[in-house]
């Protein structure tokens, strides 16, 4: 039987020294390998026959899987430090990202409405319209009043004055949908990091369910041993 049993229902937690219900405990033979060595690290007298409880359990999880992302990328980026804060405190990402409202000035969202209608079937449209009709006014119906004439040195003017903006405003939506790419690409990779570790995790409360219940099972096989040793009792 585990050590620090005070009564039938309850028992010592060897990490908090708090006496607790069984059903808010477990015995460390029954904990993952993996974090009973990361138990054994602050509490190197921790034996297999103890108990701990489930909230200290769970700070000593959390801490595994830090050390875990540790050892596998060598230093927590502080996207890795949010991801564990996100599974401490419960949190969806998905929300948490969602709810961030993005920073964006007068000029980023200007670049990209101009962006958005310099790539459009209906800027080009208008273009073609407008040098038409630039160049037929001032060739048929102004002749000698021209106010451009041929070859048009004020329209090509005007065009080169156009693209010259144009290409400077075209790389700033670019960057800012790079910067929307790293963010979306930041989210991913949160989500997926999290839901590895939150499967991590699931094994770790499956074993404890699977222990919970082998714990009943054993209560029960004990009560049907000693109703029948009550039965042999009684029939001598």
């Amino acid at each position: 039987m585990p050590k620090g049993i005070r009564t039938a229902k309850t028992a010592i937690c060897q990490i908090c020294k708090k006496e607790k219900r069984l059903d808010e405990l477990i015995p460390g033979a029954l904990i993952r390998r993996s974090v009973f060595e990361e138990i054994s690290r602050e509490h190197p007298h921790f034996d297999p026959d103890e108990y701990i409880c489930l909230k200290d359990l769970e700070v000593f999880r959390y801490e595994q899987v830090r050390r875990l992302l540790e050892v596998e990328k060598g230093e927590l980026s502080d996207l890795d430090k949010e991801i564990i804060a996100a599974i401490r405190d419960h949190e969806m990402l998905t929300e948490t990202t969602s709810n961030k409202k993005e920073d964006q000035s007068i000029g980023d969202r200007l670049s990209d409405k101009i962006a958005s209608f310099g790539g459009s079937w209906a800027f080009i449209i208008i273009f073609i319209l407008t040098l038409l009709t630039w160049m037929g006014t001032n060739l048929y119906f102004l002749g000698h009043r021209a106010f451009d004439p041929f070859p048009f040195v004020l329209l090509n003017l005007f065009l080169s004055s156009v693209a010259a903006l144009q290409g400077p405003i075209i790389m700033m939506s670019q960057n800012r949908q790079a910067q929307k790419d790293r963010i979306r690409e930041e989210h991913d990779y949160k989500t997926n990091l999290k839901a590895e570790l939150e499967i991590r995790m699931l094994h770790e409360k499956m074993d404890k369910l699977m222990t919970s219940q082998w714990q009943r099972l054993i209560e029960i096989q004990q009560i049907q041993m000693d109703y029948m040793q009550q039965l042999a009792h009684k029939q001598r």
